[in-house]
């Protein structure tokens, strides 16, 4: 999913991994606390790997259901870079992106599984 985040001027105060339920919880400066799933996450990847490098060359990420986060790496001040259990380490989530990720989950999911349908894949 090719996405674009406006500025937020919002920053994260903690990001906390829960291992077991495979959510990442962010808490931002402004009071938004938003519990996002490692899935989610994964197949929402701002990665070029996703996205491609121009409009219409996005590929659709299937069969993610059972991923999880094994590190978050820090990006200087402004982003995380999650490694996922599928081996995939290439996306740079910013503060911005995040917060969007988090404000319009339920738009931006509806959307995915509405893909992954019309695609004609089902979720385990």
């Amino acid at each position: 999913m090719r996405l674009t985040a406006k500025p937020t001027n919002s920053h994260p105060t903690e990001i906390k991994l829960h291992q077991v339920s495979n959510i990442i919880e962010i808490s931002f400066d402004d009071g938004s606390v938003f519990k996002l799933p490692c899935e989610y996450l994964r197949v929402c990847t701002p990665s070029a790997e996703a996205v491609g490098h121009a409009p219409g060359q996005e590929v659709l990420q299937v069969g993610k259901e059972d991923v999880a986060i094994k590190e978050i790496k820090p990006i200087g001040n402004y982003a995380i870079a999650p490694v996922f259990s599928d081996g995939h380490n290439s996306g740079i989530y910013t503060w911005d992106f995040l917060y969007k990720l988090g404000a319009e989950y339920q738009t931006l999911w509806a959307n995915y599984l509405h893909k992954l349908d019309a695609a004609g894949h089902k979720r385990k």
